[in-house]
């Protein structure tokens, strides 16, 4: 019975390494963060998104927000406060669900006219695209699995050890 707890809790912690190691926190507009009249849809173009990242809005506060909108609200511009408004200057989206998802800044004319705006398409983590090939060494190649296999094996020996 003991055995059978004990593998019960390795398998879980293994979901768990396995759910947090893949999760991505993106910095909107990256060094630029949230701000005036920068092209989010070209610094989205290029990102993956995927259940379990997070999305991070960082900004003066008082002088921009981040509203969730729907597809209309993007296109529009339409400031709504069914959906809350986002004002701390860093604030921080978890991605739960997949699909499209739009942001806009509700101060001023920010988003009609400085392009205070970001549209992006999350997905399932099922179907998260497979890493793009990238050229490596035989001997780094090997870092990453060596690592990842020598991390399980401690978490499980530690609860081998403790249960």
């Amino acid at each position: 019975m003991a055995a059978s707890h004990s593998v019960i809790i390795f398998i879980g912690t293994l979901v768990v390494l396995a759910t947090s190691i893949s999760a991505k926190e993106y910095i909107v507009g990256d060094k630029s963060g949230w701000t005036l009249d920068f092209d989010y849809q070209s610094w989205a173009k290029d990102k993956v998104f995927i259940v379990g990242d997070t999305l991070v809005f960082n900004y003066a506060s008082g002088a921009h927000n981040v509203m969730k909108v729907n597809g209309t609200g993007f296109q529009q511009c339409i400031v709504s406060s069914s959906n809350g408004t986002l004002t701390s200057g860093r604030d921080i989206i978890p991605l739960q669900t997949p699909g499209r998802k739009w942001y806009i800044c509700g101060v001023g004319k920010h988003c009609e006219l400085r392009n205070m705006k970001l549209f992006i398409t999350v997905l399932p983590q099922t179907m998260a695209p497979a890493p793009s090939p990238v050229a490596t060494s035989a001997s780094t190649k090997l870092i990453v699995p060596t690592v990842y296999g020598f991390v399980v094996a401690l978490f499980g020996g530690i609860l081998f050890h403790l249960v």
